[in-house]
């Protein structure tokens, strides 16, 4: 099966672990209807529940024999009833989900939502995307400070949003642009080529040195890059270049693809 990415599976691991504890660690520091600043009508107590079913559900499916692709609305069918504090809730969905994936190898078929990996090593990644976005709002809803990630995870976590969520998730969801616009995402040395039109959208990685001609371009440090395009940070955050449209239609996109 090809590598959809970079980072070894133990890092993912490793990251999943560090940052599943801070975020645990972060919900007792504000009540639990906190907002969350970049998800409006969201609550710390709404975010740290759902991550922590989130949890549960993955690990239920990794257990699914055969390893056959289910639809990805059934990932966050939550668990029902389960009264037990927060941080408590967190730890030990976290503990399950990780002790699933790490007595699997990452090629070992699993039942995943992207035709493109169907393996354990899919899950890993996703949740340690999943676990720092979440991170990221309980800081922000608790008003302290966001830990940062190191560049490396930051610039897969940009290649997960566009690839699994603007190119994949948005065909699945048979969801189209109102007009024709390409946009280049510069980060960390790298460059992703995205174009959004009536057909539906696509995404391909171009060398670091390619020129193509784009409406638009957003760039910047990685770990800004990541969470602008998941929709918690404000334009100001990064660089933005060309066609102010092309960049709304974008960042609008990307936010129906990950809600």
């Amino acid at each position: 099966m090809r590598r959809v990415t970079a980072i070894d599976y133990e890092r993912f691991l490793d990251v999943l672990s560090i940052d599943g504890e801070r975020l645990a660690s972060c919900v007792g520091s504000a009540p639990g209807d906190s907002p969350v600043p970049g998800c409006p009508g969201l609550t710390l107590a709404e975010t740290a529940r759902r991550l922590g079913d989130v949890y549960r559900s993955t690990a239920d499916w990794t257990r699914s024999p055969g390893g056959t692709p289910v639809p990805a609305r059934e990932v966050h069918l939550p668990r029902q009833g389960d009264d037990r504090p927060l941080a408590e809730y967190l730890r030990t969905g976290l503990a399950e989900v990780a002790g699933e994936l790490s007595a699997h190898r990452p090629e070992e078929r699993c039942p995943t939502w992207w035709p493109a990996d169907g393996s354990f090593g899919f899950w890993a990644r996703r949740l340690t995307h999943e676990t720092i976005v979440h991170r990221v709002d309980v800081q922000a809803a608790a008003g302290v400070r966001c830990d940062h990630v190191d560049t490396d995870i930051a610039v897969d976590g940009v290649d997960e949003v566009l690839t699994l969520w603007f190119d994949h998730r948005l065909g699945e969801l048979a969801i189209t642009a109102s007009r024709q616009a390409t946009v280049a995402v510069r980060t960390g040395g790298r460059v992703w080529l995205t174009h959004a039109g009536a057909t539906g959208t696509t995404v391909r990685a171009l060398p670091p040195d390619a020129t193509p001609k784009v409406d638009a371009t957003v760039s910047g440090d990685p770990f800004h890059v990541y969470l602008w395009l998941w929709g918690r940070l404000p334009d100001w955050a990064v660089t933005m270049d060309g066609d102010a449209d092309a960049l709304a239609q974008l960042w609008v996109l990307l936010n129906v693809a990950t809600r």
